[in-house]
């Protein structure tokens, strides 16, 4: 299955939930490719990867036509593969004004992999142009992460509006597989009415894990590591394991978990 995770709301928790949404998937025995889209490149800085030392990256897939095989990677995550970003796809967009099929390109690529892998992610950047228009046209699902935050909802309306043009006029498949609360501080009214508001837009597409905000969560990604490998037993690694739990209950119907959990009780702040 191929999902990207988008919302054009910057910093609302799409790469933290790639990076480990992924890596927990691979510890729980699937197959899983994460796709850095995402001029930033945090995606590929938090799994260890310097984007100037990058030969191949998803520019290249994009501009220069290099087949989407030469660029991934192995990271020393279980069952995790990348596809690392550039400093140079900044410049993308522009650069793929005149393509032929441009918006079909991402596509194109993961056809000839997709049978590799249980799950191929992809890491949007925080904007509606051509680099999200591909990941809408490539996937099956999409994942919206929602900051339960004043104006969590800003914007949804215009991200929904895309969804329905590309899924009436290129991708027919294309539907929105859940709804990610993040940042959640449940503590406060503020969080709770957020929450609240989130489940009546969406109903039971919103998933019942809820991420909540905690410092581990932003220091990993720093340091190249997922939550897994920094801080497995704090409040965001449980709750990015449980995650995907309820994701391979989703979206892997007969499929039954053969791992345990691999966290303790013990929770850190």
């Amino acid at each position: 299955m191929i999902l990207s995770i988008i919302n054009q709301k910057g910093g609302v928790g799409k790469t933290t939930t790639v990076l480990n949404l992924g890596v927990f998937l691979g510890l729980k025995g699937k197959k899983i490719l994460l796709i850095d889209s995402d001029p930033q490149s945090n995606l590929t800085y938090g799994l260890g990867y310097m984007p100037k030392d990058i030969k191949t990256s998803i520019y290249d897939v994009y501009i220069n036509k290099s087949n989407i095989q030469s660029a991934i990677v192995h990271t020393k995550n279980t069952n995790v593969d990348l596809v690392p970003s550039s400093l140079d796809l900044a410049g993308a967009e522009i650069e793929l004004i005149n393509a032929i099929s441009r918006e079909t390109i991402l596509k194109k690529n993961l056809n000839s992999i997709s049978e590799n892998y249980d799950f191929i992610i992809i890491d949007c950047p925080p904007s509606l142009g051509l680099l999200t228009i591909n990941a809408l046209v490539a996937v099956e699902k999409i994942i919206i992460p929602v900051q339960t935050e004043y104006f969590a909802l800003e914007g949804l309306g215009q991200l929904i509006k895309i969804i329905n043009l590309v899924k009436n006029s290129i991708n027919n498949k294309l539907e929105i597989g859940g709804v990610l609360l993040t940042m959640a501080d449940q503590r406060t009214n503020l969080s709770k009415d957020v929450e609240k508001e989130v489940r009546n837009y969406f109903g039971d597409i919103v998933f019942n894990t809820i991420i909540p905000r905690n410092i581990k969560l932003s220091e990993a990604p720093s340091r190249g590591m997922s939550i897994y490998e920094y801080a497995k037993q704090s409040p965001g690694a449980i709750s990015y394991e449980k995650l995907s739990e309820e994701f391979i209950q989703k979206f892997c119907k007969n499929d039954k978990l053969t791992r345990p959990n691999l966290m303790s009780k013990t929770y850190e702040q």
